[in-house]
């Protein structure tokens, strides 16, 4: 029976993985439509503000003429005849032009399209099977599912999707779905390859109610950091092009004209990180009184506490310097980046490479 379940879990795992990967699809298609509105919006605001341009800012030479006034070389202007505006105005306003056509075209119904309304249920019913998979190990080992690398993948890619799918009821923040779900492909992808081991009774030190309130806030904190991590890289990018837009250069990405400003994402990642931080706190000290427990200390300077202590250090740095030094902009968005980077280097390199008492990886 537990090797019956153990089997269908993992199928629905592949099921699950199926319809992520479907929905990674829709949710890039969506981005390439919303790339595509905005070239369109762009190139039917261009012309009639090009002529506009050129009906205002047209050299004045020898004997030329704007509307009935004429202007000779070194000549005063022709009594009524109005100033010409000089070109960088010009260049203003249709720069002005072309982004409020831009916010008109593009914004409206930009979360509503089919593409991102099938990228979401595709997810939905990805989340449906992962969870029945996850339950199933739990079922089949007679425990929680998270007592080593492939259960602990299970979970937390699990509840990475669940609260990227229960934060969008809160802020419309449907446009992450391809950064979030590519995430989790790859991470569960690696736990496919490289994570799987059969169901194991627990190692004694595991054998304890803390094994769940340690891991479930570890995991809740995670998945609010991949949520920070993905928003703050696309302030960067947002960044960029705001730059690109101001000095009149080539964009690279244009669907990032329909997404929030690079401000608002910042605020948003920021206010998410909070969360996460606060849950990876509780990670700590839960860890702690658990060493009490198992081991009779509180804190022994094992590779994994020293290393869920830097990701600690990192995420209080980022709160910390953005709150009271005053780190806007792409500084607060790479500590923020580099926080989740130990995370993963934490969970994949510190827990499979480095041997302490933490090794549970079942590898």
């Amino acid at each position: 029976m537990t090797e019956t379940l153990s089997t269908l879990s993992t199928v629905l795992i592949y099921v699950a993985m199926g319809f992520y990967a479907a929905a990674f699809i829709a949710f890039a298609l969506d981005l390439a439509r919303r790339s595509a509105r905005v070239t369109a919006a762009e190139a039917a605001s261009v012309p009639s503000a090009v002529a506009r341009r050129a009906e205002v800012a047209a050299p004045v030479g020898a004997g030329a003429t704007i509307g009935s006034s004429t202007t000779s070389v070194g000549g005063p202007p022709a009594s009524g005849a109005a100033s010409t505006p000089p070109p960088s105005s010009a260049l203003g306003r249709l720069s002005s032009r072309i982004s409020s056509r831009v916010e008109d075209e593009v914004m409206n119904g930009a979360e509503s399209s089919a593409s991102i309304r099938w990228a979401f249920g595709l997810t939905i019913a990805g989340f449906a099977f992962h969870l029945v998979a996850t339950v199933l190990r739990g079922i089949a080992a007679a425990r929680v599912p998270w007592a080593n690398m492939w259960e602990f993948s299970m979970t937390g890619t699990l509840v990475i999707v669940g609260v990227f799918l229960v934060a969008n009821l809160k802020w419309p923040i449907k446009y992450l779905g391809t950064f979030i779900v590519g995430l989790v492909l790859v991470l569960q992808g690696i736990a496919l390859l490289r994570y799987f081991v059969p169901v194991v009774p627990l190692q004694p030190a595991l054998q304890s109610y803390w094994l769940v309130i340690h891991i479930i806030v570890a995991v809740l904190g995670t998945a609010f950091f991949a949520l920070g991590f993905a928003l703050s890289g696309l302030q960067l990018l947002q960044y960029r092009r705001e730059r690109q837009v101001e000095e009149s250069r080539p964009q690279q990405f244009r669907f990032l004209a329909t997404l929030p400003s690079s401000v608002a994402l910042e605020n948003l990642a920021y206010r998410i990180n909070i969360v996460g931080f606060i849950a990876w706190t509780f990670t700590l000290i839960a860890g702690a009184i658990w060493a009490e427990k198992a081991w009779g200390r509180y804190w022994g300077w094992d590779t994994k506490e020293v290393w869920t202590f830097i990701i600690w250090v990192i995420y209080a740095g980022y709160i910390h310097a953005r709150a009271t030094r005053g780190w806007r902009g792409s500084r607060s968005a790479w500590l923020a980046i580099i926080g989740f980077a130990a995370v993963l280097f934490n969970f994949g390199i510190v827990n499979v490479f480095f041997h302490g008492l933490h090794a549970y990886s079942g590898l």
